[in-house]
């Protein structure tokens, strides 16, 4: 395990394994296949290995930066053999998202010297938006912070209804206003009733609407605009939610959303059930923007917090 950390719960990490469980066995079954009956790590090992790693949907460009790595290697040591292969992978996988993720963090914790904590998130409808805005609620207030909601996607009843299933269940304050009002309105009510309230954590869902980057941007900038006059430097983090079973489809996703407003931090979800979980380290290390939490099941605590560490070792397991 050298340079993995076991600082999980064992309950976590079974949850984390479980999750990870399609991808890994369809990545480490074509992994057996690139290296039967080879001893040597050769030019024909990295050349198949390229293509399981681009067909795990790690992405072209981190594909080509982890076979530099390997070859690097291999170079140096002149000799590597095919049953050092998963271990090397997994260093220099882990390597490549130290470059953007700190992968200390286990915990659902906000900066000390920020109250209230403004949370944006931005994402395409049906990526499981509102589903990870209620497990945060319930993952801030199970930390003893208090939560407030505000409904900004205003432009579907569905999600705004959605929204306050999640507050009641987890038993959240969320501000409303009628489908089709401003956004920007809401997220001002929201913020002020936050500061009312003493809230420690605002979080505040918006519409999901790709079709248009330009409305989308301008929508976005003018709804940070105004809750500024409220909360001086807000948001403090805008996460961008993906759908991970989606694989090559996050990546645009990222790049439309990226080009449209400027994203912070990551949450990666629907990792279980799908055999595209290598879509996390791809995504991680072309947008250069730390994923911060991943969704591995349905349940409410099967949101968390990512961690590398432990992310590679579930996947290379």
């Amino acid at each position: 395990m050298s340079f993995l950390k076991k600082i999980f719960s064992s309950e976590k990490k079974e949850t984390l394994d479980k999750g990870l469980e399609k991808s890994k066995s369809s990545f480490l079954g074509k992994l057996s296949k690139v290296v039967a009956g080879k001893s040597k790590v050769d030019d024909e090992v990295l050349d198949n290995l390229e293509e399981v790693l681009v067909s795990s949907d790690v992405g072209v460009n981190t594909t080509l930066k982890v076979i530099e790595r390997i070859e690097e290697r291999v170079a140096k040591d002149k000799y590597l053999g095919t049953d050092e292969l998963n271990k090397i992978l997994r260093e220099e996988i882990a390597g490549l998202l130290s470059e953007t993720n700190s992968g200390e963090d286990t915990e659902f914790t906000i900066p000390e010297n920020k109250k209230p904590y403004v949370l944006m998130v931005v994402g395409v409808n049906g990526v499981g938006k509102t589903t990870t805005i209620g497990k945060l609620a319930y993952q801030f207030k199970k930390q003893g912070l208090k939560v407030v909601l505000g409904a900004a996607d205003t432009f579907r009843a569905a999600a705004i209804d959605q929204l306050q299933v999640w507050a009641d269940r987890v038993d959240v304050p969320m501000i409303r206003q009628d489908m089709g009002s401003d956004p920007a309105s809401v997220a001002f009510d929201a913020l002020e009733s936050g500061v009312n309230q003493n809230a420690d954590v605002i979080i505040i869902d918006t519409a999901g609407r790709l079709h248009n980057k330009v409305n989308l941007m301008n929508e976005l900038t003018k709804v940070k605009r105004v809750m500024q006059k409220v909360v001086g430097d807000a948001p403090h983090d805008v996460l961008l939610v993906l759908d991970g079973s989606t694989g090559q489809n996050a990546f645009e996703q990222a790049k439309q959303f990226t080009a449209a407003t400027e994203v912070t931090s990551l949450a990666v979800t629907k990792l279980d059930g799908t055999a595209k979980g290598g879509v996390v380290i791809g995504i991680s290390d072309q947008f250069k923007i730390p994923v911060k939490y991943i969704g591995v099941g349905e349940g409410i605590e099967d949101l968390q917090v990512f961690n590398k560490f432990e992310f590679v070792d579930s996947f290379f397991k």
